[in-house]
């Protein structure tokens, strides 16, 4: 096991409204120093589907985040894992949920984009009052779902709290 810190920042600003969280950049992301840069993660063509948008570059993607009112993040800030699996991620320190509500109160939901991302926010965070809900995962590790089914819940989530 390798210890690993969070390679990035969060994406968010004053007029966030939802917050995207994965567990932990996966090996991909780090060397792309992007967000669910992993080739097969669905996380992007999702959203280009929903929005009707192309966005070939990190800055078109962080650009598009700051118009809707969306934010990326992970709820990990520091781990220890030999691989991108979430199943391998141990030693786990999280980042400041508490803080980060003070200081962008316009969140209104926390969107988890997996199971083990909402499960180690779980641990760490239940009674922060904040709206959590359960997304299916966008890895290509979890093909029970074809991107369309998981596109049609991102877009139901989504009308609740942005305009599309």
């Amino acid at each position: 096991m390798k210890p690993y810190i969070h390679p990035f920042s969060p994406i968010l600003d004053e007029y966030t409204c939802v917050l995207f969280l994965g567990s932990f950049p996966s090996i991909a992301s780090f060397e792309q120093a992007f967000y669910y840069a992993h080739p097969r993660n669905a996380f992007w063509p999702i959203m280009e589907s929903i929005f009707d948008v192309h966005l070939k570059t990190n800055e078109a993607k962080k650009a598009f985040c700051f118009e809707k009112g969306i934010g990326l993040w992970d709820v990990i800030g520091s781990c220890e894992r030999s691989n991108s699996s979430d199943t391998n991620l141990k030693n786990c320190i999280p980042n400041d949920f508490k803080k980060l509500l003070e200081e962008y109160p316009n969140i209104q939901a926390f969107a988890f984009t997996g199971k083990k991302s909402h499960d180690l926010f779980m641990k760490f965070f239940k009674d922060l009052k904040v709206e959590k809900v359960l997304l299916p995962s966008t890895s290509p590790a979890h093909a029970a779902m074809t991107r369309e089914e998981k596109t049609k819940i991102y877009t139901e989530f989504l009308e609740t709290y942005l305009t599309l």
